[in-house]
C-alpha cells in the first residue's frame, strides 16, 4: 500500500489538463525546431511541458521559473566549458556549481532543480559555443511562451465548481448541527451521544479549512485568465464564508458548553425550549443564506425564503443551576443572529 501510494495519486488529472500538456510539447518541438535548426529541440518540449499548469496564473509563475532556470544553467555551463575544455567531469562539476549558485540566491526547488538540469544538458547534449548557449535559452523561451498560449486558449480551467460544492457543504453542516443542538436540548442525552454530537459539530473545522482552500484555488485560477466572467461569484461565495466562519466558531462553542454543563434536568428548564427554537431558525437562515448565494448542492424546498430569526432573547436568571450554560448559549445566539443579518 505504502509503495503504491508513493507512484499513485489519489484522482486522476482532468484528461483536458493531458490533451494540452501533449499540444503544447507537439507545437514547441515543431515551431522551434523550424526556428533553430540543428540540435533536436529539447528545451523547447520541456519547457512546454512544465508550464502547462492547472491555472493560467501557475503557468505564468512556473514561465518565469523555468526560464530564469535555464538562462542562469546554460550561462554556468557555457562559462566553464570555456574556461575548463570539453571534459567530462566538467559537466559533474558544472552541476555541482549550478546547485550552490542556486542555494546562495535562495531559489525555489524547482528553479534550482532547472538550474542543475540545464547546465547538464547543455554540456552532455551539445556544444558549449556560445552560440548554442543562446540558442537553447531562446528555444526554452519559446517552449514557456507556447506553453502559456496553449493553456490560455484551450478551455483555461475555471475552479468555481468546488469552492461552490464546498462552501454549499459548509453551510448544510452548519445549519445541521444547529438543528442536532435543538434536538439535543429537549431530549435527555446519554455519554455516547453527547460524544457523537461534539464530533459532528469538530467536522465543521475541516470543512471550513476544505471551503476556504476552494475558494482560494478558484480565486487564483481566474488571475490572468481570460475567462473572467465568474469572479463575481467568487467574490459572493468569499463574503459568505466570511459570514459563516465565525458562526462556525459558535456553533462548536455552543456544543461544548452543552458537553461539558449537561445534565439530566436540563430539558426541563423553560428558558432552554426557547434557545432551542431559536437554533433552528438559525439553521433556515443559515440554509436561506446559502440558497440565496447559489451555492446550495441541494435547495430545500422547505426553507422559506422569509428570515425566520427573531430579536435575541431576553429572559430572567434561570431559577435552576444552569445559568451558565444559558447564558452562554444566549451570548451565542446573540453572535449568530448578528453574522446572520449584518449587525456587529
Amino acid at each position: 500500500m505504502r509503495m503504491t501510494s508513493a507512484v499513485r495519486s489519489a484522482k486522476r488529472a482532468p484528461l483536458l489538463q493531458v490533451v494540452k500538456s501533449a499540444v503544447a510539447t507537439i507545437g514547441a518541438w515543431l515551431i522551434a525546431g523550424w526556428l533553430i535548426p540543428g540540435p533536436l529541440p529539447v528545451f523547447a518540449a520541456i519547457a512546454a511541458l512544465l508550464v502547462v499548469l492547472p491555472s493560467v496564473n501557475q503557468s505564468f509563475a512556473k514561465a518565469i521559473e523555468r526560464s530564469l532556470g535555464v538562462i542562469v544553467g546554460v550561462v554556468i555551463a557555457t562559462g566553464l566549458s570555456l574556461l575548463l575544455g570539453p571534459q567530462s567531469w566538467v559537466v559533474l562539476l558544472a552541476i555541482v556549481v549550478a546547485m550552490l549558485v542556486a542555494w546562495a540566491f535562495r531559489a525555489t526547488p524547482g528553479m534550482g532543480n532547472q538550474v542543475a538540469i540545464s547546465a547538464m544538458l547543455v554540456l552532455a547534449l551539445g556544444s558549449s559555443s556560445p552560440q548554442y548557449a543562446l540558442d537553447r535559452i531562446i528555444e526554452t523561451l519559446i517552449g514557456v511562451a507556447i506553453g502559456i498560449i496553449v493553456n490560455a486558449l484551450i478551455v483555461p480551467p475555471v475552479l468555481t465548481a468546488p469552492a461552490r460544492r464546498d462552501l454549499g457543504l459548509l453551510g448544510a453542516e452548519i445549519a445541521a448541527s444547529l438543528d442536532r443542538l435543538a434536538a439535543a436540548l429537549l431530549t435527555s442525552q446519554t455519554p455516547a451521544q453527547l460524544q457523537g454530537l461534539m464530533l459532528e459539530a469538530r467536522l465543521l473545522r475541516p470543512m471550513q479549512a476544505a471551503a476556504e482552500a476552494s475558494i482560494t484555488a478558484g480565486e487564483e485560477s481566474l488571475t490572468l485568465n481570460p475567462r473572467r466572467s465568474q469572479r463575481g461569484d467568487l467574490r459572493e461565495m468569499r463574503a459568505l464564508l466570511e459570514k459563516l466562519s465565525p458562526i462556525v466558531t459558535q456553533v462548536i462553542g455552543m456544543t461544548r458548553a452543552y458537553f461539558d454543563h449537561y445534565d439530566d434536568s436540563l430539558a426541563d428548564e423553560p428558558t432552554v425550549h426557547a434557545i432551542a427554537e431559536q437554533l433552528r431558525r438559525a439553521g433556515h437562515d443559515v440554509r436561506l443564506a446559502v440558497q440565496v448565494a447559489d451555492v446550495a448542492p441541494e435547495p430545500s424546498s422547505e426553507t422559506s425564503a422569509i428570515p425566520a430569526l427573531t430579536a435575541p432573547l431576553r429572559v430572567k436568571p434561570p431559577a435552576s443551576g444552569h445559568w451558565i450554560l444559558i447564558g452562554s448559549l444566549m451570548e451565542d445566539l446573540r453572535r449568530i443572529r448578528g453574522e446572520l443579518v449584518g449587525e456587529e
